[in-house]
């Protein structure tokens, strides 16, 4: 018996079902601060590679921290966090190692980012090996902003915050973590991220010293460039360093900016792999892209950050810088300092 011919319609539908429906293509699910991520650069990448981006920005370490540790990151595949965030991660079990031949621009990199050794926290030794949880990316120094009118010359210590001719023209940043740590610095202890039970009373007296010269605390960025236009502040603690200097300049404001001889307290932050990251080619990509010149100097120019792969304007050196470590107990120090901002003695601060 002679089979019939298909209508021709139906053997092209036939044949349609067939044939291997087009693959999807990859999503890399990436979670970043504002402005790490520009649409130009996800936009390259995505065409480079085939891929798709899912972006989810957060703005506080908190937020970071949140969603991260939800579903033990299951939810993305490579992220930006600070060195302190990043060994926090590496002890709760949230980051897989690195491989470093999957990024072939760790070579383009500055020499000190290079040294990976020398800032704690990019590297964990394992087993009798060395492994790399974080990529550096972008960073910050803590630097002293200053009004250029009234201080001719840069300041050239962190003391001048203190200085009693500048009281009420002095501008500091709204966290205790970080201003334990400023304090120990200026009093010259030796481990400013871990304070012993005989650091806090000298370290308390000496912020409490700082809040009798200062004429506000911020905690952005913008408003740290409101208050200081609109209370004509002289001297300015720069939480955000050149960030806020760029902001201020492009307000109008005639400032400098100065590294103390102490050195300057830094942020670094670092591209680092989930535990559960499902395109771990494609996130060594993602590491590798943003490493390249589009992506750092766009964090140069819109941003007014630094990057590691090339030497920013006025950059202070890397022995000038002291990367953020985890401190003894962050709960203690935010405690303390809403005491002292709050008005307290300091043996009402220090009380339990």
């Amino acid at each position: 018996m002679q089979r019939r011919a298909l209508p021709l319609v139906c053997a092209s539908l036939l044949a349609a079902r067939l044939q291997p429906a087009a693959a999807a293509p990859a999503v890399l699910r990436v979670l970043a601060w504002p402005g790490y991520a520009e649409p130009e650069v996800v936009q390259a990448f995505e065409q480079q590679h085939g891929a798709h981006v899912e972006l989810t920005l957060i703005d506080t370490d908190e937020a970071l921290w949140q969603k991260l540790s939800q579903r033990e990151g299951a939810d993305f595949d490579v992220l930006a966090l600070n060195t302190v965030e990043l060994r926090r991660a590496q002890q709760a079990g949230l980051l897989r190692a690195l491989e470093p031949a999957r990024i072939p621009a760790l070579g383009r990199q500055l020499p000190r980012f290079q040294r990976r050794s020398s800032i704690p926290g990019l590297e964990l030794k394992q087993g009798g090996r060395t492994e790399l949880y974080g990529v550096p990316y972008t960073y910050a120094e803590m630097g002293l902003i200053y009004d250029r009118r009234r201080l001719p010359e840069a300041p050239t210590s962190i003391n001048v915050l203190w200085e009693p001719r500048w009281r009420g023209k002095v501008l500091a940043y709204n966290g205790g973590s970080h201003n334990f740590t400023l304090a120990a610095q200026t009093l010259g202890l030796p481990a400013p991220f871990r304070l012993q039970a005989g650091d806090w009373p000298r370290a308390v007296e000496r912020l409490i010293a700082l809040r009798r010269n200062v004429l506000g605390f911020y905690s952005q960025p913008e408003e740290s460039v409101r208050l200081f236009q609109r209370h004509g502040a002289a001297l300015m603690f720069a939480n955000y360093g050149t960030q806020q200097l760029q902001l201020l300049r492009q307000a109008g404001a005639n400032v400098g900016y100065a590294i103390p001889r102490e050195g300057a307290l830094a942020w670094l932050d670092c591209w680092a792999l989930t535990r559960q990251c499902r395109e771990t080619a494609l996130a060594h990509a993602w590491i590798d892209h943003v490493l390249g010149d589009q992506a750092s100097q766009l964090l140069v120019q819109r941003q007014g950050l630094a990057n590691t792969v090339s030497e920013s304007i006025g950059s202070p050196g890397a022995a000038k810088l002291v990367w953020l470590e985890p401190v003894e107990d962050v709960a203690r120090r935010e405690t303390l300092w809403a005491r002292i901002r709050s008005g307290d003695r300091a043996e009402r601060v220090l009380s339990p």
